[in-house]
């Protein structure tokens, strides 16, 4: 379903409220706060109250009747106040209450329930919030930025319930959830993905499966890193220096490990005259465009891929990827390497771009395997070959892991030298060695330090000296730090 643009769909609301809304006298008559106040004056909620499930039944049949294009719109300041006038002279109209409930109350909860998303929407907005498990419409979790996770006493009031409000939060991607496609991939906004399962994915007393993911651009500093323990300065400035001098890198990790964060920062340390384009898949996590002065001065292109039921209208990173190439960029990042575009992405580094990626591994190693395997969905290579590609195209691999106390450590950083003979030599420049294990009571206690381990090889810093690196810089990686 194409999303309308907002002037028409304010022009059609106009029009509908001119056939359809009551007349009013004067501004203030429609006022919601006025009406609310007016409807006080007049009739005391104890005089005929209702239960609320009982008024939100009633009051979403009259709006979805009359003013259904208001409520598909629901988001929009000037939408929202409309839908609210309605509400307010419904109740009036008819002397509807709900006991322990104010009129302004209850039509607040009205609202939530019929354009929002009922309870949830105090979480999906709120801050310090990474993402929502819906296990079953009467268990929720809340999963928060510090790793720790929450079950809520709130739920949805019926499987029924659950999978309404859900559907609401697909429309917005123009995704429609039932029978015939009970697995769905969408988004409530840029920055915010939704993947949901329903019956009979799901047996049908649970009503939905959903996983609510809500990924805020992070504006981390060095410093915000090395005090938090993720990494040392060392590191990350090696890694800032890689990217800076044409080195393509890759970030591992498993879910919630830190990567994009850790390749969000990296970007951002790209000086604006160097051309970015960012590949990211269904949602929004990089914000790299800096201004200063009211002006644009760094160089970015952000796009998303797009999911479509047409195969034909379906825009995949494989398909960004390959136009990114006619952008000119000095630098692409692959938000994730998840299937075929990892061919595509190796090719890139292999024929002078700069490619930053992450991608799910479980270590340094195993990341370059990974991609080879990855690769074979686009073409059957042969795996020695394929291991040749990666390798060359992703000399530099950085291992990132949530540990069981929730902290996010950058655990290895790899280096993998082709050899003259073609055998390869894989070199842990840093690490993470844990010294300690134990509990106190229900509290994991870990603790560990980082080493540098080994040197980088020669045959990347000759790569480092033809991409530009000035020999103090690689003086000073060779040393161990960098000014």
């Amino acid at each position: 379903m194409k999303s309308k643009k907002r002037g028409q769909t304010i022009r059609e609301n106009s029009q509908v409220m001119c056939e359809e809304a009551p007349a009013v006298e004067s501004p203030q008559a429609v006022h919601p706060m006025n009406i609310v106040n007016n409807h006080n004056l007049f009739f005391s909620p104890n005089d005929s109250s209702k239960d609320f499930g009982t008024v939100l039944h009633e009051v979403q049949e009259y709006i979805s009747s009359k003013y259904s294009t208001l409520i598909i719109d629901g988001g929009k300041d000037e939408v929202k106040t409309q839908v609210k006038r309605y509400i307010s002279k419904y109740l009036m109209d008819y002397r509807i209450a709900v006991n322990g409930m104010t009129d302004q109350q209850l039509v607040d909860a009205l609202y939530t329930e019929m354009a929002e998303f009922s309870f949830l929407t105090k979480y999906i907005f709120g801050t310090g919030i990474e993402e929502i498990d819906i296990n079953a419409w009467n268990d929720i979790e809340i999963q928060y930025s510090n790793g720790s996770t929450v079950k809520l006493d709130e739920h949805f009031d019926s499987p029924e319930h659950a999978i309404n409000v859900i559907r609401r939060m697909l429309h917005v991607s123009g995704m429609v959830l039932d029978n015939a496609s009970p697995a769905i991939l969408g988004h409530l906004s840029k920055n915010i993905r939704i993947a949901v399962l329903k019956s009979p994915l799901v047996d049908e007393d649970v009503g939905v499966c959903a996983s609510i993911r809500i990924v805020n651009p992070q504006h981390l500093t060095k410093d915000d890193f090395v005090n938090g323990g993720t990494a040392t300065g060392e590191m990350l400035d090696f890694l800032s220096e890689c990217l800076r001098y044409g080195i393509s890198v890759c970030v591992a990790g498993a879910t919630s490990s830190g990567k994009t964060t850790v390749a969000g920062w990296l970007l951002t340390t790209i000086p604006d005259n160097k051309r970015i384009f960012t590949i990211e898949n269904g949602s929004r996590e990089l914000a790299l465009v800096r201004e200063k002065d009211g002006k644009v001065v760094s160089s970015v292109i952000h796009t998303l891929t797009r999911s479509s039921d047409n195969e034909k209208q379906n825009i995949d990173q494989d398909m960004l990827l390959d136009m990114a190439l006619r952008f000119n960029p000095e630098i692409i990042c692959v938000g994730e390497m998840r299937s075929a575009e990892a061919y595509t992405a190796q090719e890139s580094a292999r024929t002078g771009h700069t490619v930053l990626t992450t991608i799910h591994s479980n270590s340094c190693e195993a990341t370059w395997r990974r991609m080879a395997t990855l690769c074979k969905r686009k073409y059957d290579i042969s795996d020695d070959t394929l291991m040749s590609l990666v390798t060359e195209a992703f000399p530099i691999v950085v291992f990132t892991k949530q540990l069981e106390n929730k902290q996010r450590k950058m655990m290895e950083i790899m280096e993998c030298e082709i050899l003259s003979d073609g055998t390869r030599d894989y070199r842990t420049l840093f690490r993470f060695h844990i010294t300690e294990n134990r509990m106190e009571g229900d509290k994991f206690i870990i603790s560990g330090q980082y080493h540098p381990v080994q040197g980088i090889s020669q045959s990347l810093q000759k790569r480092f000296l033809e991409n530009g690196m000035p020999q103090e810089v690689l003086n000073n990686i060779l040393k161990g730090g960098i000014n």
